[in-house]
Formats: C-alpha cells, structure tokens, sequence
C-alpha cells in the first residue's frame, strides 16, 4: 500500500506494521497485570496449603494439583508472547506419566523441573507484569491527554495566569503557552510510544520465555547438537565404509583384469624371445598377440580410471558424464538430467557413481528391455531416480551389491531408498543435499 504527496509516494506498511506491533505489545502489557494479580494469590494459597498439610496427605493432592494450575497459566502466557516475540514458543516436555501406577502419577509432577518453573513464574511474574503495565499506561496516558489539550482545555479549572511563563515562552497569552506545552509534551511521548512500549512488553515476555520455555529450548538445542554429532559420525563411518568398498572392487577388477593380462603378456613376450632364434614368424606373431594383450590392458585400466574419478565429469560435468554412462550402458537408456550450471563436486560425483552402480547392475542382473534415469534439482537438494522393468530382487542389505553406494551416499548427508518387488522391475532413489 502506498500514498501519494506532492513530492512522490510513500509506502505505508512499515507504517502499518508498527502500529499492528504497537497494539500487540499494548494489550500483552495491559492484560499482563490482571492476569498476574489473579495467578499470584492462587500459586501463593496453593503452594502455602500444599506444603504445610503434606505430612498428612492431604496437602500432595493439593500441590499437585497447585503444579496443574500454574501449568495452565503458563500455557496461556506462552502462546501471548508468541505475538510479542514474533514467533511462537515451544512447548517444553513435561515429565510422562503414561504407564505409572496412580501413586506415580500423582509423584510425577513433583519431580518435574519445568513444573517448578512454571510455579516459580506465577509466584513473581507481577513485578514484570507491573513494569510494563506502568509504563504502557503512563505514555498512552501522557501521549493522548498531550495531543488532545485542545479539545478539553477550556473544559479545565485553571489556577491564576502565569504570567512569567508566557513571557518565558515568548506568548503573551498564557492559555496559549499552556496548550502548547501540553501538546509539545505529548508529541514527545507519541513520537517514542512504539519503542518504549516494545521495550516495556519485551522486558515482560523475554522474563517470561527465560523461565516458561529456556529450559526446554536449551535442552533441544543439546538434543539437536548431539544429533547432528551423531548424524556427522554415521556420514564419517559410511564415507569410511565406501572408501572401503571402492578400494576392494578396484583391487579385485585389478586383479582379475589388468594384473592377469599383466601376467599373461610377461609370459608371452618371454616365450616370443626364445623363438626368435629357432621360429622368426611364430615369435613375430607371439609378439602380435602380446600388442593386442596391450592394447586390451590400456583398455580396462581407462575403465578402471573413468571408475574412480571420470575425466568428463570434472572437465564437463554431470550431465555430458551421464549421457556418456547412457551411451555405454548395453540396456536402452532413456535420460532426463536437465542440468543448466554446475553443482558442488562432491555432490556431482555421488550423482554420478549412484547411475554408474545401477547401470551396472542394470546390465548384469536385472534382464531389463529398458532403464529410466532422471535427475531433478528441487529446492533442497538433487533427486536421483533410476528405474529398470526387469526382475527386481535388489536390497540394501549388507552383503548385496547396493550396500556400498548406500554407504557412498549416507556420506554426503544423503538418502538412498530402493523399491524392487520380485518379478517387478526396481526403482532406485537418491536424495542427495546440496
């Protein structure tokens, strides 16, 4: 919403934001009293009685139900600051009493701290709750009766003119020296209303969140920090845990590739030189064969390089490297990876070896026609979807082929989820964070 004057236009929602702020404020400090006056002779009357008739029995009940009490009225003062704060306030965990004897339910509330804490509020909430209603009361007060002068002034008994303070404000009529005093005066305590009396809630609703929800709101910033701990201990141990794996697949295809063929062409070039002397043309072509040897050799270790860090991914990126994986995959790939700018390594490379992994898979177990990759970036991350029309079967278990890239992706904060129902294809999905 705007106005417009003479010399432009001005927005008026900040203007109207204050005000909305400045009646909020005004009726949490109004109502704050009553409510103070009315919780005080009660926690007090309870607590009193409770305590001073419990070693008969009696007063356990009435402590308790004392507790339940200023639990309400704490209740009520935390969804009134909520306002005042600009967001609203956490409930705190009480102590449960769900599957306690009636003896332990009636004890429970005893042994919760936040029960003495909302206890403690209702018993000396007032001197806040007095504060802010004084303050609030005198500068609408002095505001109002300031600015307004002009209409009641004439209404007023006056005492005998001063004449020395018109001529000390330079106005030879004293009644108009007056009204304008009065009203300069409430100009003041009009132009300062919304900052004292936000100071003034504020000094009553932060007393109020300090005693009604600190407590709880510390002990969940501890529980959310030790879940984060434990939350960057499982990424370690599977990041570990993947490393692991990759460095046993790539010894293992070493070993049965390029070290036996490693082998095989040691032994062919040493039989190729004991036939140059009696055989020319079968050591010639011993050492054909051994070329070809090497040629395959060069061939799988470039796959066993594209497998640990893909030359087209760093230089290109994820897209041109999975429409590359797409093109070597022996089952008909149909790709959708609309990516337009480059994402964070890590997370391209976890994407990657996530549609690596199951093409591969793909292509050995899942006697698939056709398999459906996708990758979407939404709003809080990158969604990776691999889906086949074959046997299904797959498992995250240990001990099966997708255990390993579950742990690569739990590495990166990730979440790797698989749906293959026997006999019904499988889907497989990756929600990476970036």
């Amino acid at each position: 919403m705007t106005t417009t004057f003479a010399g432009g236009t001005v927005s008026t929602r900040p203007i109207g934001r204050y005000l909305r702020q400045l009646g909020i404020d005004t009726q949490y400090s109004l109502l704050g009293l009553p409510l103070a006056v009315l919780t005080l002779p009660l926690c007090i009357a309870g607590f009193a009685v409770g305590v001073s008739t419990t070693i008969i029995w009696i007063g356990l009940p009435i402590l308790v139900g004392t507790l339940f009490m200023a639990r309400g009225f704490a209740l009520l003062e935390r969804y009134r600051i909520g306002a005042v704060l600009r967001r609203p306030i956490p409930h705190p965990a009480y102590r449960s009493t769900a599957g306690k004897s009636f003896m332990g339910k009636l004890v429970s509330p005893l042994a919760d701290g936040q029960a003495w804490l909302d206890l403690l509020h209702g018993l000396i909430r007032l001197v806040p709750s007095l504060f802010a209603f004084v303050v609030t009361v005198v500068w609408w007060a002095v505001a109002l009766a300031g600015l307004a002068t002009p209409f009641y002034d004439w209404a007023l008994p006056h005492p005998p003119e001063n004449v020395e303070l018109a001529e000390l404000l330079g106005f030879g009529d004293t009644t108009f020296a007056r009204i304008t005093l009065n009203v300069l005066v409430g100009l003041i305590f009009a132009a300062t209303l919304c900052p004292v009396v936000r100071g003034a809630a504020l000094v009553e609703a932060l007393f109020a969140r300090a005693l009604l929800s600190g407590v709880g709101e510390l002990r969940q910033q501890v529980a959310d920090a030790n879940a984060a701990r434990t939350v960057a201990q499982e990424q370690r141990t599977a990041a570990v845990s993947a490393e692991a794996v990759a460095l046993r697949k790539l010894e293992r295809d070493i070993h049965d590739g390029p070290q036996q063929r490693l082998v095989r062409l040691a032994m062919d070039l040493g039989r190729a030189e004991q036939q140059f002397s009696t055989d020319p043309d079968a050591a010639r072509a011993t050492v054909a064969e051994a070329i070809a040897q090497t040629r395959e050799t060069l061939d799988e270790l470039r796959a066993l390089s594209r497998g640990i860090a893909p030359p087209i991914l760093v230089d290109r990126g994820l897209q041109a490297a999975l429409t590359a994986l797409a093109g070597r995959c022996t089952v008909p790939v149909d790709l959708d990876a609309p990516l337009g700018e480059r994402l964070d390594p890590a997370v391209e490379s976890a994407a990657y070896f996530v549609v690596a992994e199951a093409l591969t898979n793909v292509a050995k177990h899942s006697q698939a026609s056709e398999v459906q990759v996708s990758v979407q970036r939404i709003e809080t991350g990158l969604v990776v979807t691999v889906a086949d029309d074959g046997v299904g079967g797959a498992s995250l278990a240990k001990g099966h082929g997708l255990a390993g890239l579950d742990d690569r992706v739990r590495a990166t904060g990730g979440v790797l989820a698989v749906d293959s129902p026997e006999g019904d294809g499988t889907r497989l999905t990756a929600a990476l964070p970036l």
